[in-house]
């Protein structure tokens, strides 16, 4: 019986010393929050103008631009796979990888050779574990994402896309990472990068809604060619680094929403254990006073 109860103690205070670990880590999280939600309602407006005037300048020219135009035949794309560096965030990781991976399955189907991007050390993990071959990667800065990741990222699937396919280039690149919809609900997307669709309509769950009306006006100065050269590079970037920000965010979501089961479930080990801790405790002390009973029975016969 003692031994026993030693181990419950024992199992009480390892739960109680991982339920301060976890607590501090969701406290952390929870202040990291705020700051990513921050960021990404900051970004938002930027991306959203800038989509749409890249947009409307790339479909109300003439101008034949290399990452406005749908090539004849895509045969080799590229997938940015945007995971975190760090784990303890629940399905967050597994899940954007999953959704990578199908989309790679649905490109290949379609007859298309798929090169990887990875951002974060747990995409990196999970390729290097497998043996599995990437074209770049970069990691250590997830966290707090800064504009310059995002830059450098877009300068090298610019350089990648405009490149000639016999030099490793390709035709098409994706976007695969999480979106933070709520504080416990964080969905892996895909978004199709380049070639720029002209047609398309950013939903309102991913970016804020922009001003409705009649569709501006443009006048080219010097001519639609230059601007264009100017304004698709921002617009790749911005789209690289709003999807670096929802990223971050949802990864802190994430680790929030499983620091938080985990301090429950050390809360429920810790009940659990104290409540058969005291039944031990309790047979211990019946088995002696029954001991003590016994022998003073014997001495009196």
């Amino acid at each position: 019986m003692a031994a026993q109860l030693r181990a419950y103690r024992a199992r009480i205070r390892s739960a109680q010393t991982t339920k301060k670990i976890t607590r501090a880590m969701e406290l952390i999280s929870a202040s990291r929050i705020m700051k990513a939600q921050a960021r990404v309602n900051e970004a938002g407006p930027y991306t959203t103008e800038l989509s749409r005037a890249v947009g409307l300048v790339a479909a109300r020219s003439n101008v034949q631009h290399i990452l406005t135009t749908e090539p004849a035949s895509i045969t080799r794309a590229a997938v940015v796979l945007m995971t975190s560096d760090r784990g303890l965030a629940g399905a967050f990781n597994s899940q954007v990888i999953r959704q990578a991976l199908e989309l790679e399955q649905l490109l290949k189907s379609q007859g298309k050779e798929v090169v990887f991007y990875l951002v974060g050390r747990k995409s990196v993990g999970y390729f290097a574990f497998r043996r599995r071959e990437y074209a770049k990667s970069w990691v250590g800065a997830t966290d707090q994402p800064e504009f310059e990741l995002a830059k450098e990222i877009s300068d090298e699937l610019i350089d990648v896309f405009t490149r000639e396919e016999a030099d490793g280039g390709v035709n098409e690149i994706h976007l695969v990472f999480n979106r933070f919809v709520s504080m416990m609900t964080q969905t892996p997307v895909v978004r199709r990068l380049l070639p720029l669709e002209l047609t398309e309509d950013f939903s309102a769950d991913e970016l804020p809604e922009g001003d409705g009306g009649v569709l501006p006006l443009y006048e080219f100065e010097p001519d639609a060619a230059t601007v264009l050269d100017r304004l698709l590079p921002a617009y790749i970037e911005s789209r690289v680094f709003y999807a670096l920000l929802q990223s971050a965010a949802a990864k802190h979501a994430a680790t929030q929403k499983a620091m938080k089961s985990a301090s429950d479930n050390a809360d429920k080990l810790i009940t659990n254990y104290t409540r058969l801790a005291n039944n031990a405790r309790q047979a211990e002390i019946t088995q002696q006073i029954s001991e003590i009973v016994g022998g003073a029975d014997a001495l009196a016969s």
